[in-house]
């Protein structure tokens, strides 16, 4: 059964860039666009900002370097990784980057923190604000207005209702590549599908602590019979459906509750602090793009890098990041970041982590106050403001 609906969508307002999603790369996009002066919104569902960083409390900034001693991730990267502990980390404090104490060679730290959440989204927030970024909260993007191979409008919903907003340009930072979806631009989904993962905080006689069950899996092209995970729920979840992710959501809180017990039976002090407050989902879908960065492209040079990336599981590979796999010439006026990238299935588990999505949000955020037509962009305009604000965009610039 269908039910047909007539609807009239008022106008609110017009945006040069609008960014959707408000995760790392979200967060990212709107502040590069809007330090280029351009009249920026970013729409967020939460009323939070961080994304999977904050409300899904996998609070791990991983490594800026490849491991080697080499930094690889420049720009608002490293600006957000310093920003998220100036009021002090949570753990894993990298010393020998901050404070060149001792060595970085492949048998020291790298150069990766833990942070606190909640101070996060809140100095994210006025970052954002302070630097003319409109934002607004509990909102979601549910439709889009495309005439001639462009976005003309995004179409909202929120506490007020339907609205919708005039856009010049988009972000697509949602991190399950919704917009795109929506425009009609090629995309592909994650196949192996996500495990079960139920991460909380708990305070109890050892202090403030970070438990976490379950976690992100491993690509079947790279398990073994020694590092496979044994998940600690047989189902897997595509992250694309609402009543799906509504049992996913119960069954991590059923592990979280199944934990505190186990917990208090050897500790009557422990107790509960956060719970994630969104979905634990690491991959769902992503842009087809001009460009597919394959796994077995490290130390690869790309003339149209717009910056450079590490893997976070393993040291050595350095992957440059080429323009291309940010958008699709099919809707010319949308440009994706962080996990909705072109990859293959296998670099998309790399490329999914908050280093990786606030240098690509950078680079979209600052492609969007250039132009609203990303297949006619001079990518070298774009990498001349991009090293301008201090992104290094080749391996032979840091060796």
């Amino acid at each position: 059964m269908i039910i047909e609906e007539k609807i009239s969508t008022e106008v609110k307002r017009e945006y040069d860039v609008a960014v959707c999603g408000g995760g790392f790369a979200g967060i990212s996009a709107a502040l590069a666009a809007a330090r280029q002066g351009k009249k920026v919104v970013l729409f967020k569902k939460l009323f939070m900002l961080g994304g999977l960083a904050t409300a899904g409390l996998v609070t791990i900034y991983l490594p800026l370097c490849d491991g080697y001693g080499h930094q690889v991730s420049f720009g608002i990267a490293e600006e957000l990784f310093k920003l998220s502990i100036i009021h002090g980390a949570e753990d894993m404090y990298p010393e020998n980057w901050l404070d060149n104490v001792g060595t970085r060679t492949e048998h020291d730290r790298r150069y990766e923190v833990r942070f606190n959440a909640q101070l996060f989204a809140i100095l994210t927030e006025k970052l954002l604000k302070d630097n003319g970024v409109d934002i607004i909260y509990g909102t979601y993007v549910v439709s889009v207005d495309v005439k001639d191979g462009k976005i003309q409008h995004l179409i909202t919903e929120n506490k007020s209702g339907r609205v919708a907003y005039k856009v010049k340009s988009v972000v697509d930072a949602t991190g399950d590549c919704d917009i795109a979806h929506f425009a009609g631009a090629p995309t592909d989904t994650f196949k192996q599908g996500n495990i079960l993962a139920a991460w909380y905080y708990f305070c109890g006689k050892d202090g403030y602590q970070l438990k976490t069950i379950g976690g992100s899996d491993i690509p079947d092209e790279e398990q073994t019979e020694t590092n496979k995970v044994t998940p600690i729920h047989d189902r897997r979840f595509s992250g694309l459906d609402g009543e799906e992710l509504s049992e996913q959501t119960y069954l991590s809180h059923r592990a979280t509750y199944k934990d505190f017990l186990w917990r208090r039976g050897w500790d009557p002090e422990c107790f509960p602090v956060t719970i994630a407050t969104t979905p634990q989902i690491r991959m769902t879908r992503k842009i087809v793009g001009e460009y597919e960065l394959s796994h077995l492209e490290e130390h690869k040079y790309f003339e149209d890098s717009i910056g450079m990336v590490s893997n976070w599981k393993t040291r050595g590979p350095i992957y440059e990041v080429p323009f291309r796999t940010l958008y699709s010439s099919k809707v010319k006026n949308l440009i994706c970041a962080g996990r909705c990238t072109s990859t293959n299935e296998t670099l998309w588990d790399v490329m999914r982590v908050i280093p990786c999505c606030a240098v690509t949000g950078e680079a979209a955020g600052t492609a969007a106050a250039m132009t609203d037509d990303f297949t006619t962009l001079d990518v070298k305009e774009l990498q001349a403001v991009l090293v301008k604000n201090g992104v290094k965009l080749h391996e032979t610039e840091i060796l």
